[in-house]
């Protein structure tokens, strides 16, 4: 059972017979036996005792019952796994305030799932965008029976843990991680809230050949399962569109220097750079592009297009060209809204755009809870997939047989004065 109740290891009728209202009504019957006897006066003295007793002990248990009952409350704990320190520290951080904040909103709604009062607990941990650490802080889920997991962020991570949450039958929604890859595995307890990278990459090259007219491009990755899957997905698309993939070439997600593959690209001068990888090294590698010589068009996917790829690049950053795997805040339902929210809870921050996401994850596991009527894994789970919920980012939240988002949006930016602006919206069918 993933329910934390404090009866755990024994039976329910065991459970009830040590509640306090059921210790209570015991007690008011032992006192109702008494033995009675008359002294001076009307009332026997021991009934007049008896009768106080009992008065009192009702008067307890009625207002015992409501608080503590504890047959009438189940804990729900989520889980929350995100890069929290690291290079991705700034996504980690964003998603893991979404999730806490969604998670006090659903305590003060005191929720009633199945029968019972519902206190949500948020379990937060940090797998450092890393797939050793992601493996392990899914065993730890897996081990405590968290109720539901919100992550991972990166797709290096979601990718090998997701194989553990499969294996426990534990539902996992992604909110940032987008290598198709992870999808086609078939895993039943697999969603993600965003556009996968084949879609976002159609976008992207379409925009690149029909609005700017580019003609070539050089794809570079970084090796890892989301920038190599990206810059794959990107590639294909760009040579179905009519552009001309001149090289792929690649570096690693620790790359500081990127003087070597950069020297090759200038040679071939191509209309643009493609890389498939985060903001981390997308930065620095767009600084040192504009440093060398490098007159290329600057095209990124989701891990580049956030408020923090600006700080990584500095100046560099104008004109560089990105696709975000959903609406811009503002184009959201309810973004207005939740983030004037968000920031009365956390402060003025420059918000990362994968929060709402991480928010509507966490809502999305209630509400399939609520339709089941349990918070069990294998009850609420055949619910998840129809689950139809209204968010913060998106009307009627379903999602594929494969556990992908159904008619997700791609928004085509440009950083222009060091903050994105919005190009294009395009909804995927």
């Amino acid at each position: 059972m993933n329910s934390r109740s404090s009866h755990r290891g024994r039976s329910p009728a065991q459970a009830a017979d040590r509640t306090p209202s059921a210790a209570l009504g015991a007690l008011i019957e032992r006192v109702r036996d008494l033995p009675t006897g008359r002294g001076p006066g009307t009332m026997p003295r021991r009934k007049l005792g008896r009768v106080a007793v009992i008065a009192g002990l009702a008067c307890l248990a009625a207002f015992a019952s409501p608080g503590f009952a504890q047959e009438a409350t189940v804990t729900v704990r989520i889980g929350s796994a995100e890069p929290m320190t690291g290079g991705l520290a700034a996504v980690g951080m964003d998603n893991t305030n979404a999730v806490r904040m969604a998670i006090e909103e659903l305590n003060r709604r005191a929720m009633v799932i199945g029968g019972k009062r519902v206190l949500w607990e948020l379990d937060a941990q940090d797998d450092q965008g890393d797939p050793r650490q992601a493996t392990q802080v899914a065993q730890k889920f897996v081990d405590e029976k968290v109720n539901g997991v919100v992550g991972h962020a990166n797709s290096g991570s979601t990718g090998p843990a997701a194989i553990i949450y499969a294996r426990a039958g534990i539902p996992q929604i992604s909110p940032a991680s987008t290598d198709p890859s992870i999808a086609k595995r078939g895993h039943a307890t697999f969603f993600r809230m965003i556009a996968d990278d084949e879609a976002q990459s159609r976008s992207l090259a379409r925009y690149a050949v029909d609005t700017l007219h580019l003609r070539s491009v050089v794809v570079i990755d970084d090796r890892t399962a989301y920038g190599q899957g990206q810059a794959d997905a990107f590639a294909r698309a760009a040579k179905e569109f009519g552009m001309r993939v001149l090289a792929r070439e690649y570096t690693n997600d620790k790359a500081s220097d990127f003087s070597a593959v950069l020297t090759r690209v200038r040679a071939l001068k191509p209309d643009a750079l493609f890389y498939g990888g985060l903001y981390a090294q997308g930065g620095p590698l767009l600084r040192q592009m504009r440093r060398l010589g490098v007159e290329a068009r600057y095209i990124g996917g989701n891990g580049s297009c956030m408020p923090a790829m600006a700080k990584t690049a500095g100046d560099a950053v104008n004109g560089a060209l990105c696709a975000e795997s959903g609406l811009p805040l503002q184009s959201m339902p309810e973004g207005e809204a939740w983030l004037k929210r968000y920031r009365t809870r956390f402060g003025d921050v420059d918000m990362q755009p994968f929060s709402p996401y991480a928010y509507d994850a966490t809502m999305v596991l209630a509400a399939a809870m609520a339709k089941a009527g349990s918070v069990e894994p294998a009850k609420y789970l055949p619910y998840l997939r129809e689950v139809g919920y209204d968010g913060v980012s998106k009307r009627d939240i379903r999602f594929t047989p494969q556990g992908n988002l159904v008619a997700p949006s791609v928004t085509i930016e440009e950083f222009q004065d060091g903050r994105q602006k919005v190009l294009a919206v395009q909804q995927v069918r």
